[in-house]
């Protein structure tokens, strides 16, 4: 199973919206076939891992085999076959499964199948890590929204930028790096408009090789993204604001970009809106990297799932810009809730995953 979960973590970049699968057919003890799902729309781990069995072993390798499998074989029709069905005529005699897949189109029918042909099932084997390596699959096909990390770069006092907005670079170049690499496996990369105006950031991937750019998504209420700013100038832009501007609205399209009305009350966009519209397009994660307060606004909204902290080995002082822009607490049963997921070093600097409680 831990050869499926390294299979399915080549198709970090590729899969969306799909998730990452693996597979492993194992005969008399020795791997015969193995394969991952590689691009949506083309074939599934199992499709895949048959496909290298019949090349090595000829066209009766499945049968009698065992099939180690990172989520549950489909069942229904999509743009492929059902791996269920496939794994039956093939004649598999066991299935070890990571993991139930999370879709209410399979659901357990998957392995419903298989044991009416006469197969035996088993679930569960390692389970959180295949989660874990779809998080945003399991977030979408759950609660309609995609996962929500929200990335923040400080010096050990929690400071972001000095007082006069200078922040290049408080880390070290490894964790630019690294933060790179969470950016290409999300499937957007969320900013605010301060963030634009101040920064000029382009907001894609450069640190790490990656077939593709995530979509990137600015929350911009009164659509005064400067037609000249470097995030529009590689990938697909969606824009959401919260009045109506034809004229904004038709330079920015003429750019290429996509926008969309999502007002609330206060006249900004209604965030929780924005995530269910991503959930629709079918986003499983989504990476964060705004300033102080956007990244209080969506933690205020409940909109964050887990921060994903680089904490440099350095003090700015108390004058220097924070990490989220929050109201004053009068009591401490207040605060945001967060449970420690993992702590790493990457070059000189921390990495802490945390996740809301």
């Amino acid at each position: 199973m831990q050869r499926a979960l390294d299979l399915a973590e080549r198709g970090l970049y590729t899969t969306t919206p799909n998730p990452r699968v693996g597979a492993v057919i194992v005969r008399d003890g020795e791997i015969i076939g193995e394969g991952w799902h590689e691009v949506a729309g083309e074939g599934h781990a199992e499709v895949n891992a048959v496909r290298d069995a019949h090349a090595r072993h000829g066209v009766d390798a499945v049968r009698g085999s065992t099939v180690y499998v990172t989520l549950e074989p489909c069942s229904h029709h999509g743009r492929t076959p059902p791996c269920a069905d496939l794994l039956v005529n093939e004649g598999a005699a066991r299935v070890v499964a990571a993991m139930e897949d999370p879709n209410p189109l399979v659901a357990g029918q998957g392995f419903a199948r298989l044991r009416a042909a006469g197969i035996d099932v088993r679930c569960g084997l390692m389970e959180n890590d295949a989660i874990e390596l779809n998080i945003g699959f399991v977030s979408r096909m759950t609660r309609a929204l995609p996962w929500v990390r929200l990335k923040v770069a400080a010096s050990l006092d929690g400071k972001t930028a000095l007082v006069n907005g200078q922040s290049q670079w408080i880390t070290g170049p490894e964790a630019r790096r690294d933060g790179h690499a969470w950016r290409a496996r999300a499937c957007a990369i969320l900013t605010g408009i301060g963030t634009v105006l101040e920064d000029n950031p382009r907001l894609n991937v450069r640190e790490v090789e990656t077939p593709r750019q995530p979509l990137k998504v600015i929350i911009d209420s009164r659509l005064q993204t400067p037609v000249d700013a470097r995030i529009l100038d590689d990938g697909k832009v969606l824009i959401a604001c919260a009045v109506e501007d034809a004229a904004a609205r038709e330079r920015l399209e003429a750019r290429g970009c996509e926008v969309i009305l999502l007002p609330n009350a206060a006249g900004k966009v209604e965030l929780l809106d924005l995530l269910r519209e991503l959930g629709r397009r079918r986003l499983n994660e989504v990476h964060v990297e705004a300033g102080f307060k956007l990244n209080g606004s969506l933690l205020r909204e409940g909109c964050v799932d887990e921060l994903l902290l680089y904490l440099a080995p350095c003090v700015i002082g108390d004058s220097a810009q924070g990490m989220f822009n929050l109201p004053t607490l009068a009591h401490l049963d207040q605060r945001k809730k967060l449970k420690l997921h993992k702590v790493s070093q990457v070059g000189p600097d921390l990495r802490l995953l945390a996740r809301m409680e």
